[in-house]
C-alpha cells in the first residue's frame, strides 16, 4: 500500500460532508503540485464539485473515479453485470422492503390506533395515508442521503486510490498525455459525471474516458464499453490481460454497470467481481454497508500498470 493510499484511508476515507470532501479536495490538490500537474476544482451539476488533474483537452485518454461517500445501508448493492435479470430482481425486493413494507406496517398500526381511540374513520385513513407516505418518503431519502457509510475500502477508495497511484507511476514522458478527474455526486444519481460531460461534450467525443469504481473486492477485473469506446477494444485487450492472480473479462456487449462512464460516448468502465462456485455468475456484494472493507493491493497495482501501458499506446499513436 502506498503512502497516500495510507493517508487517504486515515485521514480521507469518508467524502461525504462538504467539510470532507474540501478537506479531501485541498489533499488531491496537494498531490497533484507535488507530481506537477495543473489542478482545479470544477463546479457541476447539484453543487458537485469535480476535482481536475491535468488537461482534459490536451489529454490523449482521461482516468476517472467518483470519490463521494454512499450512505450506509442494511443491505449491500448486490450488482451482477452480466445477469440483469438477477439485479433487477434484487432491486425490485429492495424497494418492496425498504419503501412499501414500512408503509403497510405504519397504515396498520394508526388503523389499529384509529380503533383503539374511536377515530372518525376518514380521520383514520386520511392519518394512516399521510403517516404511511411519510415514512415511505424518509426511507427513500435514507437511501440516497443518509449517514455515511465509514468503510469505503472498495467504494469508491479503491477508484481514488487507482488514480493518485497513477498520477505518481505515470512517466513523465506520457504526463501530458492522461488527465484524472475525482467525480462528485455519483452516488445519488451521476451528477458529477453528468455535468462534466455536458461542459466538456465536444473535447470528450472521440476521447477514451477509463472509469474505475469499486475495483479492490474480486480476482476478476470487468471491463465494460459504451458504444463510441469500442474502437479501442484492441488496445484494451493489450493491457488488461489475465496474470496468475488476476482474470479479465473484456465485454463489450450485454452486460450492465451503473457508473459514471455511461454519461460518456467513449466511456470505459472498470470493476472487480467475484465469481460464484462454478464460475458462471460474476457478482458485488459488499458496498454499501460495514463489509466494505476489503482492498486487494494486488488489484490496484495491476490498474495502475494496466494504465500506464495504455497511455504509452495511445500517446504514441
Amino acid at each position: 500500500m502506498t503512502e497516500t493510499t495510507k493517508t487517504i484511508f486515515e485521514k480521507y476515507e469518508i467524502r461525504k460532508t462538504k467539510a470532507q470532501k474540501t478537506a479531501f479536495i485541498s489533499y488531491i490538490k496537494s498531490l497533484a503540485e507535488t507530481y506537477g500537474y495543473p489542478c482545479k476544482m470544477e463546479k457541476g451539476w447539484l453543487g458537485a464539485r469535480n476535482i481536475i488533474v491535468g488537461d482534459p483537452e490536451k489529454a490523449k485518454v482521461i482516468y476517472t473515479a467518483h470519490y463521494d461517500t454512499c450512505p450506509r445501508l442494511p443491505f449491500p448493492n448486490f450488482i451482477t453485470p452480466r445477469h440483469l435479470w438477477i439485479y433487477l430482481f434484487y432491486q425490485i425486493i429492495i424497494v418492496l422492503a425498504i419503501m412499501i413494507l414500512p408503509m403497510v406496517l405504519t397504515t396498520a398500526v394508526v388503523l389499529i390506533l384509529g380503533d383503539i381511540m374511536v377515530w372518525d374513520d376518514m380521520v383514520t385513513e386520511t392519518a394512516a395515508l399521510l403517516v404511511g407516505y411519510a415514512v415511505m418518503v424518509v426511507c427513500a431519502l435514507l437511501i440516497l442521503v443518509g449517514p455515511a457509510n465509514k468503510h469505503t475500502a472498495n467504494d469508491n477508495t479503491s477508484g481514488v486510490t487507482v488514480l493518485t497511484d497513477l498520477m505518481a507511476a505515470m512517466p513523465e514522458e506520457y504526463r501530458d498525455d492522461a488527465a484524472y478527474v475525482f467525480f462528485d455526486l455519483e452516488e445519488v444519481g451521476l451528477f458529477g459525471s453528468g455535468g462534466f460531460a455536458a461542459k466538456h461534450k465536444k473535447e470528450l467525443a472521440n476521447k477514451p474516458l477509463v472509469n474505475f469504481d469499486c475495483v479492490s473486492d474480486g480476482d476478476t477485473i470487468l471491463v465494460t464499453f459504451q458504444k463510441g469506446a469500442v474502437k479501442y477494444l484492441e488496445d484494451l485487450q493489450a493491457v488488461f490481460t489475465d496474470t496468475d492472480k488476476i482474470r479479465t473479462d473484456i465485454a463489450v456487449k450485454g452486460v450492465f454497470y451503473p457508473s459514471d462512464q455511461a454519461n460518456f460516448r467513449c466511456g470505459i468502465g472498470v470493476a472487480a467481481l467475484k465469481r460464484t462456485k462454478k464460475g458462471n455468475i460474476l457478482y458485488m456484494n459488499r458496498i454499501h454497508t460495514k463489509r466494505d472493507t476489503v482492498y486487494m493491493e494486488e488489484n490496484i497495482a495491476y490498474l495502475v500498470d494496466a494504465s500506464v501501458r495504455l497511455t504509452r499506446l495511445l500517446g504514441e499513436k
